[in-house]
């Protein structure tokens, strides 16, 4: 009996260190670590819910509370697709101090394929922690074609760059898809706009494309390079669609017949004429504001045309009978027309003389376009011959003209400063003093010059120079700029003032006339040089900013404010200033552009290689520069004719003005 109660003891004492041993390796409440979230590259997966359309290149994250132990993945997750039960391998790594488990699948996940990726309970952290294990169901999205990648050259048209300076005579693009392309209709399905003949190579099994051409394309021209979203791949998938643009480069081919350069500008000076005789208003001879702008005249731009009709006259475009017929009919209509206080409107009909308005509150006077046109009559007046009847009924209505312009009411009640605008139905809303420095230093001069309503000096002196304001003297690509804002400002302001008031050795207490106008030339053209937009086209013989037509309408061009829109009026109307300079540019516009630049009345008004756009239009406010600026360059004509009125000289005597000519 005793040793049965000693074997029932031993067996109990064994039994209760098998149980405790039991209980030491396997907790009843074993700790878990927690997963938070699950995403396949952006999209969120969850366990309740259908997960639909997961990209088949996606990476999965797995977010947990805990810092994973790397040694248990491999084994405890699996990624599987479910049609064939086959296993997919995966690449993975940790991040965010390990909590965080980034899975890539080897190669691309199948299309329209339910997939599970299961995490088993063998996943543990680096604490031990276990996890208890779960099954996310998705399904992948629908089978698409996918363009992989789109190379022009070296450039990939995937990028986000813009695509430019493509050789015009050739074109050449890889396309490859991640599935092979139906065939069919493909030359429907790939295209450039504008159109152009393409060809197409296949390769690899229909997934690679190679795009060319069979003729040059056009040079500086925007193309936009289409796959429609009707190509299908072989099997029937659909693709979104792709476009992309892209602009060729020069031509540098000479597209025009080489002559001299006094026929060049011979050439460029007639044609531009023609946009003032042909094209100008039947009934006030006066000049339309643009080309097809109908019964809208522009009272500057008709000042310059009066410039310009002296010039054709001189060079024989036109008799000297044509063109007193002309200033004769022009002067008659002006002495009709709508006048405010002596100041003719911006722009006006054509026909019946009465205002249209340039913008809400301009309807009335307009005081610097109105010294652009008393600029060009008084140097007309200085062109014509008191000892012929004819024309000196002309002079005496050019002087009742220049008489009646009440130049110092638009100092608004006797301030120091001269009022760009005033109109009977809104006054002075438009509130624009002229101020230096611009386009309307001639202004101030005409305004010196009446003999019925000038103004004093201090009114030069405090309103244009701002006791000194308009002073620069910095230098901009090392060239010294005397006035005016930094770089100069568009160039126009370097010609409207001096169409007639000669620069040669112009000065003022503020500046030398002829080295601002001179050096503001230069810091544009170097500007176009150095380019640092990296602007297509720019160079030592493609410059010239200042206010055209642009791409997205009209704008004023500078260096401050560039957009790559060169106009040719900018570097011709620059001739007397940068000779060399100019004449290099306008062979550049005619030869090298011309096929593209000149029309009917010369060269059109801008253009701008970078976005391909070449405008077809001209403005008399650009076209007169042209002729007037050639002209001075060639012979002073138009700034001896203004320098000899008696009155522009007593002008400049008040202001303070002198002049030393070599």
């Amino acid at each position: 009996m005793l040793f049965q109660a000693r074997l029932l003891a031993a067996f109990l004492i064994l039994l209760l260190f098998v149980g405790c041993k039991k209980n030491e390796d396997k907790p009843e409440n074993p700790i878990l670590f927690q997963l938070i979230e699950v995403k396949a590259n952006d999209q969120i997966i969850r366990a309740e819910s259908s997960n639909k359309e997961v990209a088949i290149n996606s990476k999965f994250y797995l977010k947990f509370g805990s810092p994973i132990d790397s040694t248990t993945v491999s084994n405890a997750i699996k990624l599987t697709e479910n049609e064939t039960n086959t296993s997919c391998s995966y690449s993975f790594l940790l991040e965010n101090n390990k909590t965080t488990l980034v899975l890539k699948p080897d190669t691309l996940l199948q299309w329209s394929s339910d997939y599970t990726l299961q995490i088993s309970d063998q996943l543990k952290s680096t604490s031990n922690e276990v996890f208890p294990g779960v099954s996310l169901q998705f399904k992948t999205e629908q089978g698409k074609l996918i363009l992989l990648s789109a190379q022009l050259y070296s450039q990939s048209l995937l990028d986000s760059q813009k695509i430019k300076n493509i050789p015009y005579d050739s074109l050449h693009i890889e396309l490859t898809f991640n599935e092979a392309v139906d065939v069919q209709n493909i030359t429907d399905n790939i295209k450039t706009i504008p159109p152009h003949p393409l060809q197409f190579e296949f390769a690899e099994n229909n997934t690679k494309i190679i795009v060319s051409t069979t003729t040059e394309l056009d040079y500086y021209q925007q193309y936009i390079f289409v796959i429609t979203a009707s190509l299908n791949s072989a099997t029937g998938f659909d693709f979104e669609g792709f476009n992309k643009h892209f602009t060729t480069g020069l031509n540098p081919a000479i597209k025009k017949p080489v002559i001299s350069d006094e026929e060049l500008l011979d050439l460029v000076q007639e044609k531009t004429f023609r946009y003032f005789w042909d094209h100008a208003h039947p009934v006030s001879g006066l000049a339309r504001e643009r080309l097809n702008s109908g019964e809208t005249v522009t009272i500057g731009g008709s000042g310059f045309g009066i410039m310009a009709i002296l010039t054709g006259i001189e060079r024989g475009f036109i008799s000297r009978t044509e063109g007193i017929e002309r200033l004769t009919t022009i002067t008659n209509f002006l002495a009709e027309a709508d006048r405010f206080h002596g100041a003719w409107p911006h722009w006006m009909n054509g026909t019946t003389g009465r205002v249209i308005a340039f913008s809400a509150n301009d309807d009335g006077g307009d005081l610097v376009e109105t010294s652009f046109m008393a600029a060009g009559l008084i140097t007309a007046r200085q062109y014509l011959n008191p000892a012929n009847n004819t024309e000196l009924a002309l002079i005496s209505n050019i002087n009742e003209l220049l008489a009646s312009i009440e130049w110092n009411w638009y100092t608004r009640d006797n301030q120091n400063v001269l009022y760009w605008h005033w109109s009977p139905n809104n006054g002075w809303a438009i509130n624009m003093p002229i101020r230096g420095y611009n386009e309307a230093l001639i202004t101030y001069i005409m305004a010196a010059s009446s003999g019925t309503y000038p103004i004093d000096a201090e009114v030069y002196h405090q309103g244009w120079a701002q006791s000194g304001v308009i002073v620069n003297g910095n230098d901009y690509f090392n060239i010294n700029l005397p006035l005016g804002f930094a770089y100069g400002g568009p160039l126009f302001f370097a010609h409207y003032s001096f169409f007639g008031m000669d620069p040669r050795g112009l000065s003022d207490t503020y500046g030398d006339y002829w080295t601002q106008n001179q050096n503001h030339t230069l810091i544009n053209r170097q500007h176009c040089i150095e380019n640092p937009n990296n602007y297509l086209g720019y160079g030592s013989n493609c410059w010239g900013l200042t206010a055209s037509d642009e791409p997205d309408g009209y704008g004023v061009h500078e260096p401050i404010r560039d957009n790559g829109t060169i106009s040719p009026t900018a570097a011709l109307s620059s001739m007397p200033y940068t000779p060399e300079y100019s004449m290099e540019a306008l062979k550049h516009f005619y030869y090298i552009l011309g096929d593209k630049s000149w029309g009917e009345y010369g060269f059109y008004d801008a253009f701008n290689p970078e976005e391909g756009w070449w405008s077809d239009a001209y403005l008399a406010i650009d076209q007169g520069p042209i002729i007037i600026m050639i002209e001075n360059h060639r012979s002073g004509l138009i700034w001896d004719l203004f320098m000899s009125a008696p009155e522009i000289q007593a002008a400049l005597n008040q202001l303070n003005f002198s002049q030393l000519k070599e």
